[in-house]
């Protein structure tokens, strides 16, 4: 984490600079003339947008990855008709599934009984299943 965040400030460190040359230097040479205050502008703006950037990237990367194991079991809802292959929702992702139990329509809830690569196999959830993760 450390190492990143240092290597963010000195690349947007360096990113300023290149910024400050081009509007200071190379622009007067070409006849366009930006004022101090647009330079300070566009300076803020590009700033602002490394930290959001940053910000979301962190985020992205603390997020913990799901295996397989932490795959079965979950709950989800079936999101086109499974018959016997379509579409679920688990865990806020959309993941192609196949159905261990003939057709499951949309809207109904479903329980992961294997995954298969990229291809969950799925179940129509029982009333007595466990609540677990949707």
């Amino acid at each position: 984490m450390k190492g990143r965040l240092i290597i963010a400030v000195v690349s947007t460190v360096l990113e300023e600079a290149a910024l400050a040359v081009i509007v200071l230097l190379g622009l007067p040479r070409l006849g366009v003339h930006i004022p101090l205050w647009g330079l300070i502008i566009m300076m803020a703006g590009w700033g602002t947008y490394s930290v959001i950037t940053y910000r979301m990237g962190s985020r992205a990367l603390r997020r913990p990855l799901d295996g397989a194991a932490a795959m079965l079991g979950s709950e989800g809802r079936v999101v086109s008709p499974l018959a016997p292959e379509g579409l679920v929702r688990v865990k806020g992702e959309l993941w192609r599934a196949r159905s261990a139990s003939g057709k499951i329509d949309t809207g109904e809830e479903v329980t992961v009984v294997r995954q298969d690569r990229l291809r969950l196999l799925v179940r129509k959830r029982n009333p007595g299943d466990l609540e677990g993760t949707k």
